[in-house]
């Protein structure tokens, strides 16, 4: 112990020996390597009466410290026989960022075994604390409480936290993350909620075994749904979620997910099935399969499959299917292998791609299936030989084998069938100097079919070769200059793209994969104008274009872009994309020599606002064919409010509004904590899409989210499209108790709201930090 060289100098003055002053810290660092049984004791208070390696009794302003252990008194005796600390008056403990006070303690400093009468306690870990009768300590990660109460609200006198959950007995296990009450019930502002004879509980964000809160929404389709999920912690790497659900109207389902992870593959299996669906019944299910993973060959493979069971499960559970095209559900399985030969990347794959197809008896909604790849087998690989810096001979070269097949329960009539090899190439020579580029490059792309039905003239077997001379050309010039007072750098690229590619018919041709691509600042410098195979457009054109930037001379981040760019042609061309109805398909000729306008822009420079647009311009009609507009408010966290308007001549017209902003209540800085009072901030929530071309609001979102501090309430109601004439209604609501492991009671609407708002930001970030005042004061 290091106590008799301070004993007398404690009482007589303020002499102290060099090197061994106490220094107050205002955080505690963990101990060294060492164990804190070889750590000293130190002791420091007003008086001190001590025989040294016996006993110690210190009064007056008393603090022992041993590691990362403080505790401070009144009055304390250490017994050094048995490694017994007791203190009374004003007792507090600070351990790891966990703090304890009271009345009177006893503890065996080394073991952390003991008691405390009537304390109060705050757990780092969770950012909440509460009061007990007593407090056992029974190492240093287990405790032991009797009569006890648990909230991350700050008690100001007036009565009950908002949020409080009480126990007969609560043992915690930190080591295991896991914490056991016996006769719990949470209650709030006095209304018990959630009760229980036991009840376990994890005591961080961590994953642990155990009923979860309560799920509840309403939707029109299914009326009032509650589920209580159960969680089962299988090990480190494997878990799986059992959900009973009752619906009102449609009677009990049960969803089962199970989720593994390994080294060398992971994946998920989620199957919900509702034995008897009351509305129209019969048996309804759904079946999510996902896994991917490597082999030690170096092989890598994945799956994806989804299916459900009959056509209306889309509409009658929207968010049940987890797919951007709900109707069209896919089961995709694909291995490939990377390897260098020569100096070369290449790679080989095998993929089957089939799809479920979910059509109902109304014809105008029908829609089309893509073709089942069945299978697809391919290699494609790239290289450089030669050159020197900047250039050098480049090759590229992808081939592959496809057998088209279309869904059985689709129409089949008019659409062929069969198989097909493909190989495109290239050959290329980039020069490349400081402020430019020129890329001559020489294509090839070949084709070979086999039909299973006589394909329009007759023939079953076909095949055409078909070649591409492109050079791209650029240059990038630079000045520096002001905006705003603020030192910028300027940029001015202009581009020229040249493609020569002869006319080859086509028209007799199966098309298994081709589209036309949209009509943008990328596509607009490509060679091709669709995208897959089976169609190559003819071409003899110039597209030319320039951009301009405006950079932070100090970060380098780009603020604003300008943008122009349109295409030449010097001769018709035969084979074109055609938009129609909204969808790019195969058009016919076309003698426009001077292609639309495309313009493009974007900025940050003013503050708190982003804008970005683009606008596609027909200098032949003088009219705007596409435009795209964005803006964006961001003041602030939590606050932003987003506008997007986008229109297609004689196909769609949409405006769609976001927003997330205070309306009532104290501003709060992302990532604070639960402290201070319980004060109310309200926010409002929304997303709204409008569609002008039929005058009716589509998809829409509105909220409401309350942050007290310790707890956040949020109320959401979700209106989706099913049809022209059909939407689903949903009502979610949800209360999140701040230090209660992020328990959520209601339907979760976090994720519908991240991916519809803009900006969207969570009012309470991940837990932080202890504050240096909640250690050292």
């Amino acid at each position: 112990m290091l106590l008799a060289a301070q004993i007398a100098r404690a009482q007589s003055g303020p002499e102290i020996l060099p090197g061994t002053a106490l220094r107050p810290t205002p955080s505690l660092q963990a101990p060294s390597a060492r164990s804190e049984a070889q750590l000293p004791v130190i002791l420091q208070a007003d008086e001190i009466r001590a025989r040294p390696d016996l006993d110690a009794v210190a009064e007056g302003h008393v603090e022992l410290r041993r590691g990362g252990t403080v505790i401070r008194a009144d009055r304390l005796s250490y017994d050094n026989a048995d490694d017994l600390a007791k203190a009374r008056g004003n007792v507090r403990i600070s351990r790891e960022g966990n703090i304890f006070s009271g009345p009177e303690v006893q503890l065996h400093l080394q073991r952390f075994e003991g008691f405390f009468d009537q304390p109060d306690y705050f757990f780092a870990a969770t950012q909440a604390g509460g009061h007990a009768q007593r407090i056992d300590f029974l190492g240093e990660h287990r405790v032991d409480t009797v009569g006890a109460t648990y909230t991350s609200c700050p008690r100001d006198g007036s009565g009950d936290p908002p949020w409080l959950l009480s126990s007969d007995r609560v043992k915690m296990d930190f080591d295991t993350n896991t914490g056991v009450a016996e006769g719990a019930v949470l209650r709030f502002y006095g209304v018990p909620i959630l009760g229980a004879p036991v009840m376990s509980f994890p005591l961080t964000d961590a994953r642990k075994s155990g009923l979860l809160p309560p799920l509840m929404n309403f939707d029109t389709k299914s009326g009032f749904v509650v589920g209580v999920p159960y969680y089962w912690n299988i090990a480190p790497n494997r878990d799986a979620t059992f959900t009973p659900t009752v619906m009102t109207r449609r009677g009990f389902a049960l969803d089962t997910e199970f989720r593994y992870l390994s080294e060398s593959f992971h994946g998920l299996v989620d199957l919900n099935v509702l034995p008897d669906d009351r509305v129209s019944h019969e048996e309804r299910h759904s079946l999510q399969f996902q896994h991917e993973g490597d082999t030690l060959m170096g092989l890598h493979y994945q799956a994806d499959l989804l299916r459900v069971s009959d056509d209306a499960y889309w509409k009658d559970f929207p968010r049940s299917v987890p797919s951007l095209t709900p109707r069209l559900l896919p089961l995709d399985a694909l291995a490939d292998r990377s390897f260098t030969f020569a100096g070369s990347d290449w790679l080989t794959y095998a993929r089957v791609q089939r799809w479920q197809v979910l059509n109902n008896a109304d014809p105008t909604s029908l829609i089309d299936a893509p073709y089942e790849r069945s299978p697809q087998v391919g290699m494609r690989g790239s290289g450089r030989v030669g050159g020197w810096a900047g250039s050098g001979l480049e090759y590229s070269l992808e081939t592959e084998f496809n057998r088209f097949t279309l869904p059985d329960t689709v129409n089949t009539a008019g659409r062929l069938t069969g198989d097909r090899w493909h190989g495109v190439g290239s050959l290329s020579w980039p020069f490349a100097i400081p402020g430019g580029w020129l890329t001559p490059k020489l294509t090839v792309n070949a084709a070979s079919y086999a039909t299973d039905h006589a394909m329009a003239d007759g023939r079953r077997r076909a095949s055409r070769v078909i070649p591409t001379l492109s050079v791209d050309s650029g240059l990038v010039f630079e000045r520096d200059s002001r905006w705003f007072g603020q030192p910028m750098r300027q940029t001015l690229e202009p581009r020229l793209l040249y493609v020569n590619t002869p006319y080859r018919n086509q028209a007799g041709l199966p098309n298994f994969d081709a589209v036309g691509k949209d009509f943008n600042d990328i596509s607009v410098y490509s060679e091709n104008a669709f995208a897959g195979v089976d169609r190559v457009s003819d071409a003899h054109q110039l597209t030319a274009g320039v951009t301009t930037r405006w950079l932070d001379a100090k970060t380098g981040a780009e603020t604003m872009r300008l943008g122009i760019a349109q295409r030449y042609l010097f001769r018709t061309q035969q084979i074109t994309p055609s938009t129609e109805g909204g969808l790019t398909t195969e058009g016919g000729p076309t003698d426009q020599r001077f292609s639309d306008v495309l313009l493009l822009a974007s900025s940050t420079l003013i503050p708190r606002w982003t804008l970005d647009g683009s606008l596609q311009y027909s200098p032949d009609s003088s009219r705007v064919t596409r435009s795209l507009m964005g803006v964006r408010y961001s003041p602030g966290p939590f606050r932003t409010v987003s506008m997007h308007y986008r229109y297609t001549r004689n196909a769609s017209e949409q405006v769609d509004i976001g927003w997330q902003w205070p309306i009532y209540g104290p501003a709060r800085k992302p990532g604070s904590g639960s402290g201070g009072a319980c004060t109310g901030s309200w926010y409002s929530v929304g997303w709204l899409n409008y569609n002008k071309r039929d005058s009716r609001l589509t998809d829409s979102l509105i909220g409401l989210e309350y942050d007290a501090g310790c707890w956040i309430g949020r109320i959401v109601a979700e209106r989706v499209s099913t049809g022209r004439t059909e939407a689903t209604t949903r009502v979610g609501i949800q209360l999140e108790f701040v230090g209660l492991s992020k328990l959520n009671l209601g339907a979760n609407p976090l994720k519908v709201l991240k991916d519809n708002i803009a900006g969207y930001r969570l009012l309470r970030e991940e837990r932080t930090e202890p504050s240096a005042s909640q250690i050292y004061d």
